[in-house]
């Protein structure tokens, strides 16, 4: 377990980061006056993820690593990562909804029956609900922290060394 120690670590600061991110949301109205935005807006914790896990590769390879780090150990590394966000998105998804913002369900059904987003309210309140963000959220965690380690832990890799200087 010490082994992924750093993963465990960067894992709870990620969700600790999208969590602060909701209250942002919440703040910023896209929950409730301008949720119109949220669609939108909610795309740039992107970047902020991304950042994240830079952060944490590069702690990885710094401090765990010795400044030597493969791409599968990046790869593996984030993939840990992504195993604490996956495990732990049930528990964000409940503390976002219930704790942070509970309106945010009613005012996107109600948003997206008025847009013509969803034609019943049965339709909405199903995709619109705890147990869908839940859903939604373990999957996104799987799918987006797989590409997002790999594309990381490509650019964080060590350079292999140069053959041809290693010659003269």
């Amino acid at each position: 377990m010490k082994k992924y120690m750093t993963e465990i670590k960067w894992g709870l600061i990620f969700v600790v980061t999208a969590l602060v991110w909701m209250m942002f949301e919440k703040a910023m109205g896209w929950h409730g006056d301008n949720i119109e935005k949220h669609a939108t807006m909610t795309n740039l914790f992107a970047i902020i993820a991304i950042a994240v896990y830079i952060l944490a590769l590069r702690d990885k390879k710094r401090n765990d690593l010795n400044g030597n780090m493969s791409w599968t150990q990046g790869f593996m590394s984030g993939m840990i990562i992504t195993a604490v966000v996956f495990v732990l998105s049930p528990v964000s998804q409940w503390i976002t909804h219930t704790l942070i913002s509970p309106e945010y369900f009613p005012n996107i059904i109600d948003y997206s029956l008025q847009q013509g987003y969803y034609e019943e309210r049965a339709g909405a309140e199903a995709y619109f609900s705890l147990t869908s963000y839940i859903i939604q959220a373990a999957i996104g965690a799987l799918l987006m922290g797989s590409l997002t380690s790999a594309i990381v832990a490509f650019f964080m890799k060590s350079k292999s060394p140069d053959i041809s200087s290693e010659t003269e």
